[in-house]
């Protein structure tokens, strides 16, 4: 995490060479790629917080390998971090590459391949490689480097091994800081904040690791000074308020501090994990407790019990280990105890693509669990709403004696975007726990008849003795198979997500109220979805969009929003069948999840459009769908 803080002093800025001007950019988009365990993520993440603390609006997206420790030199195990960097607030990762850093040609082959980079983009490509002992490797390198040039792609061959051995035996350590200080000097970025943030990644190291990595910095910025013939500078503004720079993992762990739970019990999954990571270098220092079960389930469960206890508690988790919980989070609704689940969404089914984004559990989430088992579900679209979001469950969760769910995924876990610095309220936190004497004849579940609400009781409370348990019970918590009693305590249960759903406020619409195409979306798409739109608005086109954070129960207003466009589709990171594939048609279409939810409540016929590339959905895609969907109404018409 990296403070920006609007009063900082310039310190040294990047020296450009006598009669070079820097060419002036609104945005630039950037990546680092090696092999695994070369730093280029460390690297990208600390150019992305540099730019941050200049005023940039910077949005990181780590490229991550299926693979934990794929074979080195591989198309498929490329491993890095894209940057995009701009002079207004940046909400998502953007289009293809304007300039990369490789380690090696393969992982690099492998972005080309995928598409990544724009045509003629700037490659600053490893030439340790053209005198490798291997005879196959220099050749192999030769042969990209030919195919890189003949593509139209502006190659500059980089001796980073040879000048971070000047510094250090194992020049590979040593890379990742090379490449910063380039890329510093490259986008003309204050070389004092890069140092600084070099004290503050190797902090807990030896005072010689500093200072080896703050000469390889040094050593790179002036190498790019001295043999690149190219420069850019990208303005900024240093916001008026403090800031901070997190990924969305990180912020959910900052936001389980500021709800004030206690209690954080998780298994290690992929892209979950690093929440679990930050909690437990500080969650004690404020009276927490970080428990590694010894499975999803044992992880449920303990959070199940200490909630009942009278503290509410977080389990967080990815797709595979949600499934497992799904027993776990039965006996919660059935015991009406104050759960909040995050789901760090991830490819499916099965194991799936652990490090890819998608959008696949919707449907899990909202429909999850045998028999009726009502949860609210959430879906925060950016890295600040990752933060806040935690606190509005714990608040949702202990008001309602209900299960939340919040439904985040890869693509934000591990992205970085500043927001303002929170500034902490007391009305964040959990109220103390009441164990005041419980009221003579007041009953465990003394549901109320229009809310389905009922006091909470905490064990220990005098007066207030019961036995809990996840088989059906009466008002009483006595186990109870009668018909009249089993409907009652679903009614009641069920009663609380409409009694919620009247607290919620109508989504707004981004645009016009009317038009022809109004796009609706969900999660992390907002910030590609907006910027989609935004430059269609700009063209004339009669297009709006809507994004929807709560997804059980769905908020009021949606329908009379969708009335008053031509058309209305939903664009989303989950499975739904192409209309114009050869054996699909309206008798066997799949429709996406958001699309089938809008589709069945409101009775409306909602198009859909959505893929799973394991990628964040670029806000090009989405504009060449939109323009392709209005091509369309225009030829019905």
């Amino acid at each position: 995490m990296t403070l920006q803080q609007p009063a900082a002093k310039p310190g040294k800025k990047a020296r450009t060479p006598a009669g070079r001007t820097p060419t002036r950019l609104t945005e630039h988009i950037i990546e680092i790629i090696s092999d695994s365990g070369e730093g280029a993520q460390k690297c990208g993440q600390s150019l992305g917080s540099i730019a941050a603390q200049m005023g940039n609006g910077i949005w990181t997206t780590e490229i991550i390998p299926a693979e934990i420790r794929p074979p080195a030199r591989s198309v498929a195990g490329a491993s890095g971090n894209r940057i995009r960097i701009g002079s207004e607030r940046i909400t998502n990762g953007g289009d293809k590459t304007d300039l990369v850093v490789a380690f090696n040609e393969q992982v690099l082959l492998g972005r080309v391949r995928a598409g990544e980079l724009k045509p003629g983009a700037i490659i600053l490509l490893e030439s340790m490689w053209r005198s490798h002992a291997d005879a196959a490797i220099v050749a192999s390198y030769a042969e990209t480097h030919q195919r890189l040039l003949a593509a139209g792609y502006r190659v500059h061959e980089i001796p980073m091994e040879q000048e971070c051995k000047a510094i250090l035996a194992d020049a590979k350590r040593g890379k990742n800081m090379f490449a910063l200080g380039m890329l510093c000097q490259l986008y003309s970025l204050d070389l004092k904040l890069a140092t600084d943030q070099i004290f503050l990644t190797f902090g807990k190291k030896d005072q010689s690791v500093i200072d080896t990595n703050v000469r390889l910095l040094e050593a790179g910025h002036r190498w790019a000074a001295e043999n690149l013939d190219f420069c850019y500078s990208i303005p900024a503004t240093r916001p008026a308020t403090p800031q901070i720079v997190v990924n969305g993992n990180t912020a959910l762990a900052l936001g389980t501090l500021a709800s004030g739970m206690e209690i954080c019990a998780m298994y290690p999954i992929t892209p979950a994990t690093s929440a679990s990571h930050y909690l437990a270098d500080v969650f004690e220092k404020v009276g927490g407790v970080v428990h590694q079960a010894e499975d999803e389930i044992a992880a449920c469960a303990f959070a199940i019990g200490a909630s009942y206890a009278g503290k509410c508690a977080i389990t967080i988790t990815s797709g595979p280990g949600y499934s497992l919980k799904q027993e776990g989070i039965g006996l919660a609704v059935m015991g009406e105890i104050p759960l909040v689940v995050v789901n760090v969404q991830r490819g499916g089914p099965s194991t799936g693509q652990p490090t890819k984004v998608e959008q696949g559990d919707m449907l899990t989430a909202v429909f999850g669990s045998h028999g009726d088992a009502p949860k609210v579900v959430m879906a925060p679209a950016t890295i600040e709403e990752c933060f806040y979001s935690i606190i509005t469950a714990r608040r949702i969760a202990e008001t309602f004696n209900m299960v939340v769910v919040v439904l985040t995924d890869a693509g934000l876990a591990t992205s970085q975007q500043p927001f303002p610095r929170p500034e902490f309220s007391e009305a964040w936190l959990a109220p103390p726990i009441d164990q005041s004497p419980v009221p003579p004849g007041a009953k465990p579940y003394d549901w109320d008849p229009v809310t389905g609400l009922a006091r909470r009781f905490i064990p220990g409370q005098p007066g207030g003795m019961h036995t809990l348990t996840g088989l059906a019970h009466d008002r009483d918590s006595h186990v109870a198979y009668d018909a009249t009693i089993n409907q009652e305590s679903i009614q009641a249960r069920s009663r609380k997500l409409a009694a919620f759903q009247k607290t919620l406020k109508a989504p707004p619409v981004f645009g016009p109220a009317q038009g022809d195409l109004l796009v609706i979306g969900w999660g992390s798409t907002k910030g590609a979805i907006e910027e989609a739109v935004a430059g269609m608005q700009a063209q004339g086109h009669k297009v709006s969009s809507m994004h929807i954070e709560f997804v059980q129960p769905l908020p009021p207003g949606i329908k009379e929003a969708m009335s008053g466009f031509t058309r209305v589709m939903t664009v989303e990171g989950n499975w739904s069948d192409p209309p114009d594939d050869q054996i699909i048609d309206e008798t066997n279409r799949r429709y996406s999840a958001l699309a089938m939810l809008l589709r069945a409540r409101y009775l409306v016929d909602v198009d859909c459009w959505s893929e799973v590339m394991g990628q964040p959905i670029k806000p090009g895609t989405i504009r060449e769908v939109l323009l392709a969907k209005l091509k369309t109404l225009d030829e019905a018409a």
